[in-house]
């Protein structure tokens, strides 16, 4: 699923490079031809016929929106989840942030640095070959409940928060848990902003898929069942 996520959004990019060009081309006022007898090229200019007043423009809508306004856009997501883990076992995964580069999509690096007043920062390198970037969170935690990341610097967005909540499962399972994620974030680049209108859900949910999948390899080689609801909201 990542390789194909990272295909969609390569093709994105090529998409919306090719679609600047022929923006380009269609504003020329001058047309190129080749003279082939000595190989060089030529330029003959072309008279434009004035703008005719019943004309009207015809709506177009394409893959990246070139006209969309030049503002960045935060989007929020979250999502809810039954698991057959422990609050305690789902809390583990969550806060270990050193671990990260093991099994989270699309994340190269990551390492955590503690200060004296027992603040954590997280340091992420994130993204593919030749897309990659970094970025430093502040990490809070409250121990078996809640891991919250907000970042403080980086080139890649204008905000990004993460939160993490795990509680008790249902009654008489004592190996279980309710876990509620949530992410809100705005790009700095206009480009990855309309880029995540497109793939925002699907990234984000590959994500936490592979907190769950890591708890299974920690935890467990059976196969458990899960319940999971999510809402997107823009």
């Amino acid at each position: 699923m990542a390789k194909k996520a990272t295909s969609l959004f390569l093709r994105a990019l090529e998409m919306s490079e090719r679609q600047s060009c022929d923006v380009m081309r269609s504003n020329s006022n001058c047309t190129i031809r080749h003279l082939s007898s000595c190989g060089i090229l030529a330029t003959r200019r072309v008279s434009l016929p004035p703008p005719s007043a019943s004309s009207q423009m015809v709506p177009t809508r394409s893959f990246i929106n070139l006209s969309a306004p030049l503002i960045a856009r935060r989007m929020e997501y979250s999502e809810s989840r039954s698991i057959a883990y422990s609050p305690e076992q789902m809390y583990n995964i969550v806060a270990n942030v050193d671990q990260y580069q093991q099994f989270v999509p699309w994340c190269k690096r990551s390492k955590v640095t503690k200060g004296r007043n027992g603040d954590m920062r997280a340091q992420l390198e994130i993204g593919f070959s030749p897309f990659v970037e970094r970025y430093t969170s502040e990490v809070t935690v409250i121990p078996n409940h809640q891991v919250r990341a907000v970042c403080t610097d980086g080139t890649l967005f204008n905000h990004l928060e993460t939160l993490w909540r795990f509680t008790p499962g249902a009654a008489g399972q004592a190996e279980s848990c309710n876990v509620e994620f949530f992410v809100s974030f705005e790009f700095k680049s206009l480009l990855h902003s309309q880029l995540a209108t497109v793939f925002f859900d699907e990234v984000v949910k590959q994500m936490v898929n592979a907190f769950e999948t890591r708890a299974t390899k920690l935890y467990t080689t059976g196969v458990h069942r899960q319940k999971t609801s999510f809402r997107r909201a823009t």
